[in-house]
């Protein structure tokens, strides 16, 4: 009996794989809400671009009951996340947008968790309140204070080699 494990190494690899790729994008690329996109809200969206595609077919692609969509189907699907095709058939595109949304990802979190604190709370109520023109001033601010401590932290360690 032959061993099947040194061909495709993009199908026997289940974090290649078609569903795993597309199960990724839904779970990554979620809108303003938080919660992922549902099969008939994208099915919605390419039809809407004129690409005929049904939830069904999107839940059989989640599902790797499906796993072969049509080049039309997958540039439509790449297209609504955002990503290249070739996200889906080619290893270094795969891991290059991967790693790039894996750290959107932990930035989303990262605002989500300071956005929490009272601190940034108040500094957007305040900033509310403002004219255009003084949120601009304030947002100026921001970025000087952060360029300041930027420098200060390269320096920190800019002294150590």
């Amino acid at each position: 009996m032959m061993d099947h494990t040194d061909g495709d190494t993009c199908a026997d690899d289940p974090r290649r794989g078609f569903t795993a790729k597309l199960n990724f994008l839904f779970a990554t690329i979620v809108p303003a809400g938080g919660r992922e996109y549902s099969n008939a809200r994208v099915a919605g969206a390419i039809c809407a671009t004129g690409v005929q595609i049904s939830p069904s077919y999107i839940w059989e692609l989640r599902k790797g009951r499906k796993d072969n969509p049509t080049l039309k189907h997958l540039q439509a699907l790449a297209d609504f996340f955002g990503v290249p095709p070739a996200y889906f058939l080619d290893a270094a595109t795969h891991d290059r947008v991967t790693h790039r949304l894996e750290q959107l990802r932990a930035e989303q979190q990262r605002l989500r968790e300071l956005a929490a604190t009272n601190e940034v709370q108040m500094m957007a109520l305040r900033a509310g309140e403002l004219s255009s023109k003084g949120r601009r001033q304030v947002a100026d601010m921001l970025e000087m204070v952060h360029r300041l401590e930027q420098a200060e932290r390269h320096g920190e360690h800019g002294d150590e080699g």
